[in-house]
């Protein structure tokens, strides 16, 4: 898992075991005793460091966000912004593949039990980090080659379809990964461009540079 900020090895450890007991064993597994034995440290290190199980579990799905929001901080602007959006989808596969417990327990794929909040808390938990989507949208819409439906429905679409492809490919629906990269998520994403405006071969063009890594 990619580390996000500079704090200290045993908040992070924490962080992350207990983003994988939820992600493998789901609420019922979760204790503080679990949590802090495969973090290899006390329980009284744990509420140390977080107070509570609840405070603990709110930070893990603020971490995983907050790691999202470091991948989307780091896609560039070029003068093609459909190219851009590339780097936007690249970015939040690259995240989910290297946060795969954090991701699951963030987006509600791991069960929360009586840790979730309520559900207008849970719909703004890392909403700030829609919003890079809606601005990459935006930015195809101003330069003419997405249609007007708007930014934000724009960017709906497209969570939607990164989302349903990574929860697939962590599940190990697609093996290699690469493959469905390559068959699934890139033709898909390419003929959502294209339905939501981009002639296919500005869009052809433009996606030579998605997921060059894949």
């Amino acid at each position: 898992m990619a580390t996000r900020r500079t704090e200290s090895p045993m908040h992070v450890r924490l962080l992350e075991s207990a983003a994988h007991l939820l992600a493998s064993e789901g609420p019922s597994g979760l204790s503080t005793r679990k949590v802090a034995a495969a973090a290899d440290t006390s329980t009284m290190t744990l509420y140390s460091q977080f107070g509570s199980m609840p405070d603990l579990i709110k930070a893990v799905v603020d971490e995983g966000f907050a790691r999202l929001a470091v991948e989307f901080d780091q896609v560039p602007q070029t003068g093609d912004p459909v190219a851009d959006l590339g780097g936007v989808f690249s970015a939040y596969l690259s995240n989910a593949r290297a946060n795969p417990d954090l991701y699951v327990v963030m987006f509600g794929s791991a069960s929360l039990g009586g840790y979730r909040g309520s559900p207008d808390d849970t719909l703004q938990t890392g909403r700030y980090t829609y919003d890079y989507i809606v601005e990459a949208a935006r930015r195809a819409v101003e330069a003419g080659r997405l249609d007007a439906l708007g930014p934000v429905a724009i960017a709906a679409q497209i969570w939607s379809a990164l989302h349903g492809y990574v929860v697939l490919e962590l599940a190990g629906y697609f093996k290699p990964p690469e493959s469905g990269v390559r068959n699934v998520l890139q033709p898909m994403l390419l003929n959502l461009v294209v339905g939501l405006g981009d002639s296919r071969e500005s869009g052809t063009e433009s996606a030579r540079s998605w997921f060059a890594d894949d």
